[in-house]
């Protein structure tokens, strides 16, 4: 498999050359174009109760596409639902934690669980699982924005904005915390922060889906009755 990433990184896109016969597993809706070649298999990845576990614990769909090239090499081009960055990263033989929503393809070698993130990430509001990839292969990730690498070590803790963390490698321990005291967490804007410690990687994203929102949703047009219903257009968003 060869990966290619172009426009980042605002409107990331990832062309996937495949080989004969080779397959690669993308997060539902995220196919963008294919070669006539490609052959598309949708299934539950590891089975009912993995796939169940991903889906309403991990924040991933119930479902992954398996794209194999067929009677020659084949090409599929990806793309996330938000205008933002694609990460192109090779493990072999380790662990990468992704934050719910942000996976996007990877090789079928690849093994995709839900992690248990504990009341940490519940008072991140960010879910109470990871999902955690890991073994040998290709995974490509997704983001909101751009995304931006930090080399962590030791002795130097580093503290993340809970909405802009992606991903992190093994071994990474992190812990949520108020900005500062209850007056900044109020009325800074800030809110809870990550303190990421150790020896490893942390991916962030530039920007934040509950900040667009925060900043969307109060200049929403909102009307009653009509066809819109429910807050009009409001309505229809929430409904999705």
């Amino acid at each position: 498999m060869q990966v290619r990433i172009q426009y980042q990184p605002s409107y990331s896109l990832a062309i996937v050359d495949l080989s004969n016969q080779e397959t690669v597993q993308v997060e539902t809706g995220a196919m963008v174009s294919m070669s006539a070649n490609v052959q598309i298999e949708t299934q539950m990845k590891g089975g009912l109760f993995k796939a169940v576990t991903r889906s309403i614990l991990g924040g991933e769909t119930l479902f992954v596409n398996n794209f194999t090239a067929g009677g020659g090499p084949g090409e599929i081009t990806l793309a996330p639902s938000l205008p933002g960055d694609i990460h192109h990263q090779q493990i072999r033989g380790e662990t990468i934690f992704i934050q719910s929503g942000s996976f996007l393809a990877s090789s079928p070698e690849v093994q995709l669980d839900a992690k248990w993130g504990g009341a940490r990430t519940f008072f991140a509001s960010e879910g109470l699982f990871l999902l955690k990839a890991s073994g040998t292969g290709d995974v490509l990730i997704s983001s909101y924005g751009a995304i931006h690498r930090v080399e962590l070590a030791p002795d130097r803790p580093y503290i993340i904005d809970t909405g802009h963390v992606v991903a992190f490698s093994e071994g990474v321990e992190f812990d949520v915390r108020r900005v500062g005291g209850w007056k900044s967490t109020m009325l800074s804007g800030e809110g809870l922060v990550c303190e990421f410690r150790g020896r490893g990687h942390v991916l962030l994203q530039t920007r934040s889906t509950q900040a667009f929102l925060s900043w969307l949703i109060p200049r929403l047009p909102k009307t009653t009755g009509g066809r819109g219903g429910r807050g009009g257009i409001l309505g229809n968003l929430l409904r999705g």
